[in-house]
C-alpha cells in the first residue's frame, strides 16, 4: 500500500506516531561477545545490527608482481553479511551483491580518516557485520554499530562518527518545494521518499559521510542535511552515554581501576 504523507502536515504525527524531528528508539550494547576483540549490539527502531571487531593483527602477505605491498598504516577489511529472515522479502544477498559491496566500502572509506591507523603499520583491522532485522536507517545502524565495537576494541580515533537518515514529506515527482524534511526514515518512508544517510565526527558539523541514492530537488537537499546533521548529534550523545554506562560498569565490577578508565568522565 503506498504510504500517504498527506496528513502530515496537519496532524504533525507520522505512520508510526513520531513527530517529523524525531528518532526512534535507541538501543546499545558493547562487549557482547568476549572472544571479540571489540563488539557492539545496535538497534535503531527494529533494524537490529551487531558488529564484531578482530585486530589489529597481523597482516596476511600480498604481493604484487612477486614482491611484498609494503603497508604503512593498517588495512580496514569491512565484511557484511545480512541474514535471510532480516526483511520481509526474505532475500538472501550474497557476498558479490553489489548493495553489500557499496555498503562495505562506504563504512571502510568512514573508519580509515578517522582511525589513527597509522599506530598500526603492516597490521590489519577486520570489522564483521551482521544484520539481524531491517526496518531502514540501515547504513547508519551499521556506521554506529562499527563505531561503538571500535571503542570497544580500544582502537584510537579521532572522535566518533554518528549517523542518521533525513528524508522530505513528499515524493520527487510531486515537485513540492515546501515539503518538510523528516528525521530517521522507517522501511516504508524509505520506499516511497527521498531520503539520504549523513554522518557526522564528533559534535561539530563536519560530515564524514553523505549518501543519497534517491532522486530530490535541490532546493530541499539543504533542509533534509541540517536535520540529518541535527540527528546525528542526537545520536552521537546517546553513543557517548553507552560508552560511559559500560565503563562505570565495568569500574564497578572491578575489571578496571577507576584510576585507569581513560579519563572518561564516567560521572555524566
Amino acid at each position: 500500500m503506498p504510504l500517504d504523507t498527506s496528513t502530515y502536515s496537519l496532524a504533525l504525527l507520522r505512520v508510526d506516531g513520531r513527530r517529523w524531528n524525531e528518532l526512534r528508539r535507541l538501543h546499545a550494547q558493547i562487549r557482547t561477545q568476549d572472544a571479540a576483540d571489540g563488539s557492539s549490539y545496535l538497534e535503531m527502531g527494529h533494524t537490529k545490527v551487531m558488529c564484531i571487531v578482530t585486530g589489529p593483527s597481523e597482516q596476511q602477505v600480498q604481493r604484487r608482481g612477486g614482491q611484498q605491498a609494503p603497508r604503512d598504516t593498517a588495512a580496514i577489511n569491512v565484511n557484511v553479511v545480512v541474514a535471510g529472515f532480516s526483511s520481509v522479502d526474505r532475500k538472501k544477498r550474497g557476498r558479490n551483491d553489489k548493495r553489500i559491496q557499496e555498503i562495505e566500502t562506504t563504512i571502510a572509506n568512514a573508519f580509515s580518516s578517522n582511525l589513527h591507523t597509522h599506530l598500526f603499520p603492516h597490521s590489519s583491522i577486520t570489522i564483521s557485520l551482521h544484520v539481524l532485522s531491517q526496518d531502514g536507517s540501515l547504513l547508519a545502524a551499521l556506521l554506529n554499530a562499527t563505531t561503538l565495537a571500535l571503542i570497544d576494541a580500544g582502537i584510537p580515533m579521532t572522535d566518533y562518527i554518528a549517523a542518521c537518515t533525513a528524508g522530505s514529506t513528499s515524493t520527487y515527482a510531486a515537485g513540492d518545494d515546501t515539503a518538510d524534511p523528516l528525521l530517521d526514515l522507517n522501511n516504508q518512508e524509505e520506499q516511497e521518499l527521498p531520503f539520504l544517510t549523513v554522518a557526522t565526527q564528533g559534535d561539530a558539523d563536519q560530515v564524514a559521510v553523505l549518501v543519497c541514492e534517491s532522486r530530490v530537488q535541490v532546493s530541499r537537499l539543504e533542509g533534509m542535511l541540517v536535520v540529518g546533521v541535527d540527528g546525528c548529534k542526537q545520536v552521537k550523545q546517546f553513543l557517548d552515554q553507552v560508552v560511559k554506562d559500560k565503563g562505570a560498569e565495568m569500574v564497578k565490577e572491578g575489571a578496571v581501576e577507576k584510576n585507569d578508565a581513560m579519563g572518561m568522565d564516567l560521572d555524566d
